[in-house]
């Protein structure tokens, strides 16, 4: 495909030094959010028997469970609203918050104290998963940008579960005091956010919103400078009304909110059955029952995924094909969930092709790339705040509604749900969104402003 459009000296820039310090920049806050979600199912035991809690009360256990996702839906459209006043005037600032909030984890006195505390830690969650995606797509160039952000951020998550629970296994080793073990576990989040706070104050702002947003034509030329050391002409800016440009591109922003719902309705869920179920059988704890799913299936299929399939094969393929396959492998587990319960090897495996068929979506859906792709720079800002938003709705209500399902219908046919779910992500995303691999972002948004004078 040949050069096209005003940001063609990034699109076409080869993947270079530039590119991975972004990767590794915006990743490590989807590194963080991994190991904080994860990091308190780990220890919720240890929390409980330090504040002399024998049981926790159904509402404390779904208020633990969802406080932070609720503090991530309203992180997202929050700075969703404020990355349309700059992403880098306020990238530093969402982990900020998470290590801050990771570091107060350590000294609530009470589960009240930590219901609050996590609220807070989602807020930076719910920040970052808007700014750096929105980032990494911006500064991207056309043939990587699935890899970039698959590596970025659907690879960093379960990578930062897997540091969580290999942590807490070397806390368990070295026999640290329960009480003192948990507090050291959840705390130890703030250690990568702090360390990457430098180089994203250091990460300069994207050509697009310079030129687009801010009216800075100049000072973008000089951002594509830096990456491909191109002149280039001046970009115009765009001055479209916002809701306007909001409501042409409504159906797809929500589209995409839609399928990341369904994506972590289908997931949260799943993760809910593996440990409880499976982990029994073969004598395993649920800390290295997650550490062996994570080691064993989970990163080296999104590693590779990320790398060789999601700019060639395509979003959409990965993410029909990962969504049926799940689907498949739920009525398998359903039928004949007796049989391999009772061959807890057999069990196993199958519960790790079922996630690593959901790193399909969750490398698409879950990594928050369509929000970023599929809508202009005029309003890429609140679109990926709504999207990412959906998601951690989807999460709440799977982490509130699936326990109960559970109990009240079975477990047999809760799994036949989850498999429905699974098959409508598949229907939903062949018939709503458009494949996006390797096309610019202004040619899959049809972003080409007419420059006019006028006030972002």
């Amino acid at each position: 495909m040949a050069p096209v459009g005003e940001f063609a000296a990034v699109d076409e820039q080869r993947f270079r030094g530039f590119h991975w310090r972004t990767v590794v920049t915006t990743g490590l806050g989807v590194f963080c959010d991994g190991y904080d979600l994860s990091s308190l199912g780990l220890v919720l035991p240890l929390v409980l028997s330090s504040f002399g809690i024998a049981k926790v009360s159904g509402i404390e256990a779904a208020l633990l469970a969802a406080s932070a996702l609720a503090g991530a839906a309203i992180g997202a459209l929050g700075f969703g609203v404020l990355g349309q006043w700059g992403r880098k005037r306020f990238y530093g600032l969402d982990v900020l918050i998470l290590g801050l909030a990771a570091l107060a984890q350590a000294f609530v006195p009470n589960i009240g104290w930590l219901i609050a505390v996590r609220f807070v830690l989602g807020l930076g969650t719910g920040a970052d998963y808007v700014l750096s995606p929105l980032i990494m797509a911006e500064h991207a160039n056309r043939a990587d940008r699935g890899r970039a952000l698959g590596l970025g951020f659907g690879t960093m998550w379960p990578l930062g579960a897997l540091v969580a629970a290999l942590f807490k296994l070397t806390l368990d080793g070295l026999g640290v005091a329960p009480d003192l073990q948990w507090r050291i576990v959840l705390a130890a989040g703030a250690v990568p956010a702090f360390a990457v706070l430098y180089l994203r104050r250091r990460m300069p702002e994207t050509a697009r919103y310079l030129a687009r947003l801010a009216g800075d034509p100049k000072q973008a030329v000089a951002v594509m400078r830096e990456i491909s050391g191109a002149d280039v002409a001046e970009p115009a800016f765009d001055s479209r009304p916002f809701g306007q440009v909001f409501a042409r591109h409504a159906r797809m922003i929500f589209s995409v909110a839609l399928l990341w719902m369904v994506y972590d309705l289908v997931v949260y869920a799943g993760i809910l059955f593996g440990p409880s179920l499976i982990a029994k059988g073969l004598s395993l704890g649920p800390v290295t029952f997650t550490l062996l799913i994570e080691l064993i299936f989970v990163l080296p299929a999104s590693v590779l995924m990320s790398i060789f399939l999601i700019d060639r094969m395509g979003r959409k393929p990965l993410q029909v094909w990962g969504f049926a396959a799940s689907a498949v492998l739920l009525v398998i587990f359903t039928v004949l969930r007796a049989k391999l319960l009772a061959l807890p090897l057999l069990a196993f495996a199958v519960y790790g092709l079922f996630n690593v068929t959901q790193t399909g979506p969750g490398l698409v859906s879950g990594a928050g790339i369509l929000g970023v792709e599929l809508a202009p720079t005029r309003v890429r800002s609140v679109a990926q705040g709504v999207t990412v938003a959906g998601g951690r709705i989807g999460a709440a209500v799977s982490g509130f509604a699936f326990p109960l399902l559970f109990a009240g219908i079975g477990e047999g046919r809760s799994f036949l749900i989850l498999a429905a779910l699974a098959l409508a992500g598949a229907v939903l995303t062949h018939f709503l969104i458009p494949e996006t691999s390797r096309v610019s972002l202004e040619e899959l948004t049809q972003d080409v402003p007419v420059p006019q004078p006028g006030v972002p």
